[in-house]
């Protein structure tokens, strides 16, 4: 974790709580918007980075909750 961006790391925090915890809000759309995050104000890796992440987060409460 130390070794991770300030940046990546709080674009992964929001988007995490929001897939998880915010009903209200699709997943699908709190996924895009921190890539495009990521995108902007991270490295040029942290769109692909941020986007492995939170596929697999995604895909993991999916197998939970069909």
């Amino acid at each position: 974790m130390e070794r991770m961006s300030r940046v990546d790391r709080s674009i992964l925090r929001m988007a995490v709580y929001e897939i998880l915890f915010c009903e209200d809000i699709p997943p699908k759309v709190s996924l895009n918007e921190a890539i495009d995050l990521g995108k902007l104000y991270g490295s040029e890796n942290s769109g692909a980075f941020i986007n492995g992440i939170l596929d697999a987060l995604y895909l993991d409460k999916l197998a939970k909750n069909p």
